[in-house]
């Protein structure tokens, strides 16, 4: 997810979005611990969207 279509999103909307995006990284570790991990890059990049979506939400406390 790109940061313009972040955005984009309501605050309302990025927080359910990292709630999920949060949801499938723990499966995906859990995965990695029991050994039947396909795509190990998929964690690299979920991390990084929760990062975004983070970054995002904090750029909006501090315009208010």
């Amino acid at each position: 997810m790109k940061v313009k279509e972040i955005r984009e999103l309501t605050t309302e909307q990025i927080n359910e979005k990292i709630k999920e995006t949060k949801e499938e990284l723990f499966n995906l570790r859990f995965q990695q611990a029991t050994g039947n991990l396909e795509k190990p890059s998929r964690i690299k990049d979920l991390r990084h969207t929760v990062a975004r979506l983070k970054t995002v939400l904090r750029e909006r406390e501090l315009e208010k």
